[in-house]
């Protein structure tokens, strides 16, 4: 039971947490992408705004297995 996998790079972003933001990129991606099955957290950063974290944003990768 073999198969061909591939990977994409994504970038999910919330106001709460990092977690969040990583859910939010797997949802979105999982909208037009089919057969997921894994992440993998990349790159972690956000976004400042008059001295508060105003954004989480994490890189991700998402793999999915094609189509046979």
């Amino acid at each position: 039971m073999g198969g061909v996998y591939k990977y994409t790079e994504i970038v999910g972003t919330s106001t709460k947490s990092f977690a969040d933001a990583v859910q939010e990129g797997v949802k979105r991606a999982a909208k037009t992408l089919r057969n997921l099955g894994w992440f993998e957290v990349v790159e972690q950063r956000g976004q400042i705004k008059e001295g508060q974290v105003a954004e989480f944003q994490v890189t991700i990768k998402v793999g999915f297995k094609l189509d046979d």
